[in-house]
């Protein structure tokens, strides 16, 4: 037997192994739990997320969920499969990853503003924005917990057409600090401690999100604080209880007290100025992931000076015709556009001063990136288009676009802790990614070119999508 036909036979026997396997997952469930056909992306060049250049002719075997085998397609020729996908003159790459969202869907009531109101179609069609612009994971990272909770159970129940959804429910913070109306507020230790575990036994967060900034800066006045001593103490009670954290924070110096108050990651980039070369020498020694969210910024002057961008076809497709009705006509008035509901003076500065800081923004996350530090991408944002517009912003600042895929995928998998079982295309890994029908290593904007969505090992009808722009018709046929 040729070498060549021995690995043949041992793929064989392996693949008929998968086959046989059962379909449940361990753990946490992340899909529908009906099976998954067996499924073969052949001749594809893959762009595993992991950082490695990219390889030409590959075959993908999907099942049970998950990648079972990623080898040069030449091995499996003699390989049947339910479902074969000829990836000739495509490129593959895991599922995109959002790291920071707060899940559109929930509003004060009119008639009481101490109320809050529930719009589950709202959340649904947020959630399917997602999928439809090649995001297959989210984290939101602040929300009331009776709009995010009961969608993130329909969806590990594979009752809803979502991305994995991750949340806090409930953040954490101090009385009248940032975030206060959708927290627990919490004053002192351990008076807090009771109500820490109310939130953990009620909400089961995957990550729970903490504020920790005192404002000032930019449009924004002087709030209170979480003290530090309290940070760490709410830190140490999650941690404790198998939970990772996530802090707020805009400027260097809370930065620096979050991480050595023992933060797993943080939920924003120091935004306030440019990174000292210690914060970024030490950003890469201690590998604390930080997630990028320029997008939010970014749109407050995108919308007033370009709103054209509202008419490209992902904007289009997951936004209510009705909503870019307004925006445009907005604009066009010469109204602004930052801040709902607050003083025109107030969203003039804001919107001047995210324009002068963005870009500074945008050169700290090159600077954590080029050192060699982490950084995933995160939205700050509910629409799926919000993450190719932050990929575009990682572009702008300078970052290769094989190292923007790495970002958007593998990146986010460790902000969420899950790098052993998700974010890069892996034999074992959970079988997450997007066909795309131009390569995104020449041109970052090519991860729009979109021809199929694959999420847990099963491919994405974009016709069944709640989408707020209207009926979309299926990619892959």
């Amino acid at each position: 037997m040729t070498m060549k036909s021995f690995a043949l036979a041992a793929l064989l026997l392996a693949f008929a192994g998968h086959a046989f396997a059962g379909h449940a997952f361990a753990g946490q469930a992340f899909a529908s739990k009906a099976s998954v056909e067996p499924i073969i992306i052949d001749h594809v060049t893959l762009i595993d997320g992991t950082g490695r250049a990219a390889k030409h002719d590959m075959a993908v075997v999907v099942d049970g969920g998950k990648f079972t085998m990623v080898v040069p397609s030449d091995l499996v020729r003699g390989l049947a499969a339910r479902h074969r996908i000829d990836g000739t003159g495509k490129y593959l790459i895991p599922g995109l990853i959002d790291v920071h969202i707060h899940l559109d869907g929930f509003s004060r009531d009119k008639k009481d503003d101490k109320k809050w109101v529930v719009d589950r179609k709202a959340g649904l069609q947020a959630l399917a924005s997602y999928l439809y612009a090649g995001v297959t994971t989210v984290l939101d990272v602040g929300n009331i917990p009776q709009n995010i909770l009961p969608l993130r159970a329909d969806e590990r129940a594979g009752k809803i057409l979502a991305p994995h959804v991750f949340a806090s429910g409930n953040l954490i913070t101090y009385p009248g600090s940032h975030g206060s109306d959708i927290a627990v507020n919490v004053r002192s230790w351990p008076e807090a401690e009771a109500q820490l575990q109310a939130q953990l036994d009620s909400q089961h967060p995957d990550v729970i999100k903490i504020t920790y900034d005192d404002e000032g800066w930019g449009s924004r006045p002087l709030i209170p604080i979480l003290p530090k001593d309290l940070l760490q103490h709410i830190i140490q009670f999650y941690n404790e209880h198998g939970v990772r954290t996530t802090v707020h924070i805009s400027g260097e110096n809370r930065a620096l007290e979050a991480i050595y108050s023992g933060v797993d990651t943080l939920a924003h980039t120091p935004i306030q100025g440019p990174l000292s070369e210690g914060f970024v020498k030490m950003a890469a020694a201690k590998q604390i992931p930080f997630a990028t969210t320029m997008m939010i910024g970014d749109n407050y002057s995108r919308l007033r000076e370009h709103p054209e961008y509202l008419d490209q076809p992902l904007y289009v497709a997951t936004m209510d015709p009705k909503e870019r009705a307004r925006l445009k006509k907005l604009v066009a008035d010469g109204g602004e556009t930052a801040l709902k509901n607050s003083k025109p003076l107030f969203q003039k500065s804001w919107r001047l001063w995210m324009k002068t800081q963005t870009p500074i923004l945008q050169d700290n996350l090159r600077r954590i990136d080029e050192a060699g530090g982490v950084i995933a991408t995160g939205t700050d944002g509910s629409n799926g288009a919000g993450e190719q517009r932050e990929l575009e912003l990682l572009a702008e600042a300078g970052i290769a676009p094989l190292e923007i895929v790495k970002i958007a995928t593998f990146n986010g998998a460790r902000f969420l802790g899950r790098q052993e079982t998700m974010g890069s295309i892996e034999e074992g890994k959970l079988a997450d990614a997007v066909l795309l029908s131009a390569d995104p290593t020449r041109d970052i904007d090519n991860c729009k070119a979109i021809v199929m969505v694959m999420k847990a090992g099963a491919i994405i009808d974009e016709s069944k999508l709640p989408l707020a722009g209207g009926p979309q018709p299926r990619r892959m046929p």
